[in-house]
Order: structure tokens, then C-alpha cells, then sequence
């Protein structure tokens, strides 16, 4: 496997949350959005994260990227902590990392062409750039990602948005970062251009040798991209191992339950197969559930998973699992 790049150990993200009509001198509540989360991504591996909403997965895109700043716990880029970088140092980081954001629209100014967006961060980090050659490279990463170069004077509201995304992808690429993060990148799309752009993605990435963290609602979407995946619930991370194991061999109740909302191409084996059904609504991550933050929808659930929180526990092959329900099995087969 190639060496690491990014380390991401025990990383914290809270928010400040005062109450809808609270009087000013009322303290702020705290809102654990990242709760410890641990990984590392090496050169060249796509990194799959999911999870439903709410569970800090674009929280933990933007505190990598460094667009929010973390609470506690320790990011490293090629073995720097990020939070002791200069400027200097910080803005080499920001052209290392780039973002690929959720609403493809949104996320492009209407008022700039297509041309003039997909440039903008090469002239910002380079701008004694010539001119023509700004055009050329602009020109070359719109053809590259599947676009004619001669639209490049036309504005966003004039394309699609799967051509959009494409627009939106050319502009993270324009640097040739070293990683790129996909913040549900296909979920505003239809299925058909869902599968075009993860398909350029997977391209892209072997081509320009591109580190990528994929994050998505839908396994089906993650486990065809992603050489790892990672589950979140509630700011914590529930289930880690790599794609073929995680989605055929699930051991939290949490992951089993997102793999089985995944609908199966056979109308016969769909309708006779067992679904574990989740019941209640995620918790408010401003008071989240003490011990194991799925305990209160999980339907493995013991009244010792309200103790510790459970840490990551390895099954071999690089699968780990927080399930205060395979350290009880464990206590089990080692009185036995």
C-alpha cells in the first residue's frame, strides 16, 4: 500500500448554539458535530464516507480542507499538523486540497463565465500565469472532464447540472491537487449522470494519481468508487474497512441497516429478503445519547451500551468496528 499523506487523529469539531429566544447572557450550548474521528488516506486511495445527514461527514470535509477550524484532535498533511502552518505553508496546503461541493449551481458564481470560474484558482495561486497560457490549461481540464472547449465563454445557468458538476470538477482540478474531496457530489443529479460522473471521477483519479475522500447517502454509490469506507453516525465512526468487506461482511447493526436500503436489481430475491428496519429519528447532536451513540435506535441495544463510549475494536484485515456488542461476545468466548 502507498504511503500515507493525510492523518486525521481523534479530530473534534463543535459549534457554539445558542437557543431561539434565549436571553443574551444564556451560554451557548455545544454542538458535537465531529466526536473523535481517526483515519488515514494514502497516495492514490479514494476514501468513501457515509452516512445519513447529520452525521458530520461535510463537517469533516471542511475542517480537512480548513474552512472551519477543528476543537481538539490533530490533522496532518504529509506528516505537518495543519493547525501550525503559516500562512505560507497554509496557502501550498489549500492548493494540495481541493473541493468538489454538493450543488453543482450553487456552487459556481453566476456572474462569472465558465471560462473565468474554471481559471480563478489558478490565477489566484499563480497569477504571473500568461494569459494564453491560463486560456490553454483551461481549455485542456474542460475537454479533460468531458466539455467543449468553445463554451468556455458561456455562463453556468446555460449548461446542465451534470454539465455543471463537470464545470465544478475542472475547477478543483485546474491545480492538480494532490487530493480532491467529493462532498456528495452526484446526490443533486439524476441516476443516469450519477453514474457518468462517478465514472469520470474514478477516471480522473487513476489518471492524474489523485488521492480522493467520496462522501455519499448511498453505499451503492460509495462502495463502486471507494478502495475504503468509513460509517459515521452522529459525529463518530461507527464501521472502517475496505469496500468488498464492508459490503458483504457488515458487523454494526448501523452499516447492516444502511447496506439493506440498498434496493437489490431482482424483483424475487427483493421482496423475500429480511430488512432490519431502523426506528425513531437521529438524535440532537446538541445532547447526544451517553455510551454508544446508535444505542437508541439499535435493535442489538443492552442496557450496558448507555456505559463508555466504545472504542474501535480491530476484527483483522484492517476491519474495525465500535460495538459495545462484539466487546460483550468477546467477554463471552473468553469465560467460556
Amino acid at each position: 500500500m502507498a504511503e500515507s499523506i493525510l492523518w486525521v487523529n481523534d479530530l473534534k469539531v463543535d459549534f457554539d448554539v445558542r437557543p431561539t429566544g434565549a436571553w443574551p447572557w444564556t451560554p451557548p450550548l455545544k454542538l458535537h458535530a465531529v466526536g473523535g474521528v481517526s483515519f488515514e488516506l494514502a497516495a492514490g486511495e479514494c476514501l468513501g464516507v457515509v452516512g445519513e445527514s447529520g452525521s458530520g461527514k461535510s463537517t469533516l470535509a471542511r475542517a480537512i480542507v480548513g474552512t472551519i477550524p477543528s476543537s481538539g484532535g490533530q490533522i496532518l498533511w504529509e506528516g505537518n499538523d495543519l493547525a501550525a502552518l503559516d500562512t505560507h505553508e497554509r496557502r501550498k496546503h489549500r492548493r494540495d486540497v481541493q473541493m468538489i461541493f454538493q450543488d453543482p449551481l450553487a456552487a459556481l458564481n453566476p456572474r462569472m463565465t465558465v471560462g473565468e470560474i474554471i481559471a480563478e484558482p489558478l490565477i489566484t495561486h499563480h497569477p504571473k500565469t500568461p494569459k494564453p497560457e491560463v486560456r490553454k490549461r483551461v481549455a485542456e481540464m474542460m475537454e479533460r472532464v468531458g466539455l467543449l472547449s468553445n463554451l468556455m465563454n458561456r455562463y453556468p445557468h446555460e449548461f446542465s447540472g451534470g454539465q455543471c458538476q463537470r464545470i465544478g470538477i475542472a475547477r478543483a482540478l485546474i491545480l492538480r491537487p494532490k487530493l480532491v474531496i467529493c462532498d456528495e457530489p452526484v446526490s443533486a443529479l439524476d441516476v443516469s449522470v450519477q453514474a457518468q460522473v462517478v465514472n469520470l471521477l474514478k477516471e480522473l483519479q487513476r489518471d492524474m494519481g489523485l488521492s480522493m475522500i467520496f462522501i455519499a447517502h448511498d453505499l451503492s454509490v460509495v462502495k463502486h468508487i471507494s478502495d475504503r469506507i468509513v460509517v459515521m453516525y452522529l459525529g463518530r465512526v461507527m464501521e472502517a474497512a475496505d469496500s468488498r468487506t464492508l459490503t458483504t461482511r457488515p458487523e454494526h447493526p448501523y452499516t447492516q441497516a444502511l447496506i439493506s436500503s440498498v434496493p437489490i436489481p431482482d424483483p424475487v430475491l427483493e421482496k423475500a429478503r429480511k430488512r432490519p428496519i431502523l426506528e425513531g429519528e437521529l438524535p440532537s447532536p446538541l445532547r447526544p445519547p451517553s455510551g454508544c451513540v446508535f444505542r437508541t435506535r439499535c435493535p442489538k441495544a443492552v442496557a450496558s451500551c448507555a456505559g463508555d463510549r466504545p472504542e474501535m475494536k480491530s476484527l483483522g484485515n484492517n476491519h474495525w468496528v465500535a460495538c459495545p456488542y462484539h466487546a460483550a461476545v468477546d467477554v463471552l468466548a473468553a469465560a467460556g
